[in-house]
This record gives structure tokens, C-alpha cells and sequence, in this order.
């Protein structure tokens, strides 16, 4: 028998309306990671230019509100790394700060002509120049090949940012590269950004966290995430540190830290986890967990995820200005 979950009066009647939407959704279970052929039917389907679906996509897989702010975006490649440019118009000339933004999407969904839209959107929520991942994914280019990317795209902006003036973020898959990403360029002997914002990160693809089993009900369309990481990880063991973050070394000397999750994200446990491990690193880090959130928070179309925006922004202009 199947339990309902009513959606709380203690959210948004637009956050309410979410829940019930994806909770009368039909359950999609991933295809086996052998089954590559229905792999690369998914990955075309997510490279759709339809315009309402690259603007839901946008929003769901980065947490960006819609915005009026005029940003110019263009495209760009280092060494095969796609990403996109995006500058919001009134930016000074002499601003430094830079958001490398990662967006998420089960390693899958979110890139092409949404990583540009989503590009866009951050850069306008945020107010600075951002660029935003358009890393290779599933089912093609597993691991490490999207990590490959963001490391090349963030040591092309160290050759024109201060380290302390570049915040790296990102959302799900997104938020695990960028936690990923922090350990490698350390390990790499790079100076790491001056700060971070993760939302619902994936940081233990061992899948033990508490919520993987009580939030379950929580899913995306009764998703089990299990072919995904496996297709992702390929024989990479499952507690690499680039694979599932929460096993890597932090220090002291790691950037502040905003993570984000809510009380029905199936990676909460990962979230919550990974604060504590930042935590007891002596790393600066905060935890936000918003009432009601599923995986990602409300798909960008709730005033709490214009507010969960808002707050990121506030977080890295704090640690621009004390750099």
C-alpha cells in the first residue's frame, strides 16, 4: 500500500501546488546502465530547444527564478570544456567577482540549450559574470570526463581572477562536481575559489545517508538514483573522493560554504553530512533546510526559491566583500 504525503500548509500555495504536481506524476524508473541505446533516446531528449521546456529545465536543475535583468550570453570552449559567458548589464568594468556555476540534472539533463538559459538566469539572480558549465554527460562521457571540464574552465579563470574573487556553485549532480571540484584542485596544488554555495549536493554515491531510505517517497517521479551513479561512476569505486566528495580530506583552509536542502530532499543526509564534515574540518559552512523542499527546492517557480536565491547572493556577496 502507498502512502500519501499531503503537502504542509506551512509552504507557499505556489510550493504546495509543486508538490502535488510532481506527486500525480507517473513513476519513470532509469533504465539499466546497459541499456545505452534508451540512455542516448534520454540524452536527445534533453537537448530539446522547445522553449517552455528549456526554461523549466533551466530552473529546475540550476534553482534560478526568472529575472528582467538584460544579460548578453555567449558561448565558449577551452580545450573541448564548453561553457557559456554571461554578463548582466550595469556590471563595472573593474568588477573581479566571478560565479562559476555548474548545473545539475542527474549527470544527464541541463545542458545545451538549457545550460545557456540557466547560465543566463543565474547571472542575473546573482549580479555578476558567470559561466556556466555546459559539461559533457551521460551516457557518453561518465566520469571523469564533466569534472575534466569544470577543473579546465575554473584554470582558465585563474588566469584572469584572483582565487578569492571566483565562487563556485551548482545544484544536485551539479553541486557534487562543484564539492568535486574544490578536493581535485587542492590535490592539484590550484588556489581554491573564495567561496562555495551546494544545493542538495550528491556527495556519498555509497547511498547510505538516512533520507535515501526515509525520504524515498520524495523522489522525482518515483526515481531510484542507483543506475544513474552507477552509469556515472563506471568502476570507480564508489567512495573516490571525486566521486562522492564526503569521503575527501577537507581543511581548514577550504572556502566559506552555504549548502541548501529541504525537509523532503532525498539528499538531505548527504547535505546534512557534508556540513558537519565541513564543520568539524574547522571550515566555515552554513546549512539551510527549507520547509516542505524537494530534491532542488520548488523547480524555481516558488517565492521560496526566489528567497533560497536571494539568500545565495547575499552569502557570496559577503565573502567577496571580505576578500
Amino acid at each position: 500500500m502507498t502512502t500519501e504525503f499531503p503537502a504542509p500548509t506551512t509552504i507557499s500555495l505556489e510550493a504546495q501546488k509543486i508538490l502535488a504536481t510532481v506527486a500525480a506524476r507517473p513513476p519513470q524508473p532509469d533504465p539499466a546502465p546497459a541499456d545505452l541505446d534508451v540512455w542516448r533516446a534520454l540524452a536527445a531528449a534533453a537537448e530539446s530547444s522547445d522553449p517552455v521546456f528549456v526554461e523549466t529545465m533551466a530552473r529546475a536543475t540550476t534553482g534560478a527564478v526568472t529575472s528582467d535583468v538584460a544579460v548578453a550570453v555567449e558561448a565558449g570552449e577551452i580545450h573541448g570544456a564548453k561553457f557559456f559567458a554571461a554578463e548582466p548589464s550595469g556590471i563595472a568594468t573593474d568588477d573581479e567577482r566571478a560565479l562559476l556555476y555548474i548545473h545539475g540534472g542527474g549527470f544527464l539533463w541541463g545542458g545545451g540549450p538549457t545550460a545557456r538559459r540557466s547560465t543566463e538566469l543565474i547571472a542575473g539572480n546573482i549580479g555578476v559574470r558567470t559561466w556556466g558549465m555546459d559539461y559533457r554527460q551521460l551516457p557518453e562521457n561518465p566520469f571523469p570526463a564533466g569534472l575534466d571540464d569544470c577543473l579546465m574552465v575554473y584554470r582558465e579563470l585563474l588566469k584572469t581572477h584572483r582565487p578569492e574573487m571566483i565562487a563556485v556553485a551548482g545544484q544536485s549532480g551539479g553541486a557534487s562536481l562543484a564539492a568535486a571540484l574544490l578536493l581535485r584542485a587542492r590535490d592539484e596544488g590550484l588556489p581554491l575559489p573564495g567561496a562555495a554555495c551546494l544545493i542538495s549536493p550528491c556527495v556519498d554515491f555509497t547511498q547510505a545517508g538516512d533520507t535515501y531510505t526515509t525520504l524515498g517517497f520524495a523522489l522525482p517521479n518515483g526515481w531510484d538514483p542507483t543506475n544513474t551513479l552507477d552509469l556515472y561512476r563506471g568502476e570507480t569505486p564508489l567512495e573516490h573522493p571525486y566521486i562522492s566528495p564526503l569521503f575527501g580530506t577537507f581543511t581548514a583552509d577550504f572556502p566559506p560554504v552555504m549548502l541548501t536542502s529541504g525537509t523532503r530532499d532525498f539528499l538531505l543526509s548527504d547535505t546534512v553530512r557534508l556540513h558537519r564534515k565541513l564543520l568539524q574540518a574547522g571550515v566555515r559552512a552554513e546549512l539551510h533546510v527549507w520547509e516542505g523542499a524537494l530534491h532542488g527546492m520548488f523547480m524555481g517557480q516558488a517565492p521560496e526559491d526566489r528567497e533560497q536565491i536571494e539568500q545565495a547572493r547575499r552569502f557570496l556577496e559577503a565573502c567577496w566583500a571580505a576578500a
